[in-house]
């Protein structure tokens, strides 16, 4: 029983390490397209499938530059060039655009458009619940209207 709950532990430790690894790859990413210029992300989270994480780097037109993508279900998913929108204004972009992509991905580039414009209608973009902030919304059924 010691042995199992030392190699739930080993790979708790693991799992936590290559998150890191993950996350500091995206953020370096995420860095150098921001010293280029403005960047415009989208996300959907994947819950048991892939998830995605997209970055614009976008011109003070809002025309799309320069793409990047994080899609995966592991920690083991890279940031990738997302091509095929260079030219393309990011508040524009339509499901029509997006033909080839799957569910969540297409989501994730929707959401940096909706993200898009209401920054530049000066909205309030709110950051979305935590997981276990919505774990305990649905436990208590607190905040089910508002999401």
């Amino acid at each position: 029983m010691l042995k199992l709950g030392l190699i739930v532990m080993a790979m708790f430790a693991l799992q936590a390490l290559l998150s890191a690894l993950q996350m500091r790859h995206f953020s370096r990413e995420f860095i150098s397209l921001r010293r280029k210029g403005k960047v415009a992300c989208g996300r959907q989270s994947g819950g048991f499938h892939a998830g995605a994480i997209v970055m614009f780097l976008i011109g003070d037109d809002g025309v799309i530059r320069e793409g990047k993508m994080l899609m995966g279900v592991t920690c083991f998913a890279r940031v990738r060039t997302l091509s095929g929108f260079e030219g393309k204004y990011v508040g524009g972009l339509t499901e029509e655009d997006l033909p080839r992509y799957g569910k969540n991905l297409k989501k994730a580039i929707l959401d940096a458009r909706n993200t898009y414009n209401k920054f530049m209608s000066g909205e309030v973009i709110l950051e979305p619940p935590s997981p276990f902030r919505r774990m305990g919304r649905a436990i208590t059924g607190v905040g089910k209207a508002a999401g």
